[in-house]
């Protein structure tokens, strides 16, 4: 339920994201959306842990901002696995995305988590 829940709200994030910033996020439809929502979702799940894991030295260094790049590399992978109905214009405009993403989802996930 949990997995089902952070797709719907990055397929969301990513629709909203494409309407306010559209030179530099372009996704072509609402079920591309959440096509590219679920392959994040399956990254996240196996690719990213080993990236994390990789790049632990370098992620201390820079005391977690790195983590950021990671986000926006996760980010780039699927927009080449969805392919170009779903992409960025830059690795920037990924890296900008990864900020939102997280912000979001940090909001969303703290406010379920508390007794209403």
């Amino acid at each position: 339920m949990l997995f089902l829940r952070r797709v719907l709200i990055n397929a969301i994030i990513f629709i909203a994201a494409a309407g306010f910033f559209p030179q530099y996020f372009y996704v072509s439809s609402i079920w591309i959306s959440l096509i590219a929502a679920v392959t994040l979702g399956l990254l996240n799940a196996f690719v990213k842990p080993v990236l994390l894991i990789l790049s632990l030295p370098i992620t201390f260094m820079t005391l977690g901002l790195f983590y950021f790049v990671i986000n926006a590399f996760m980010l780039e992978m699927t927009s080449f696995l969805v392919g170009n109905s779903f992409k960025f214009s830059s690795f920037g405009a990924a890296f900008f995305m990864a900020l939102i993403l997280g912000f979001i989802n940090l909001i969303i996930t703290n406010y379920f988590q508390t007794d209403h």
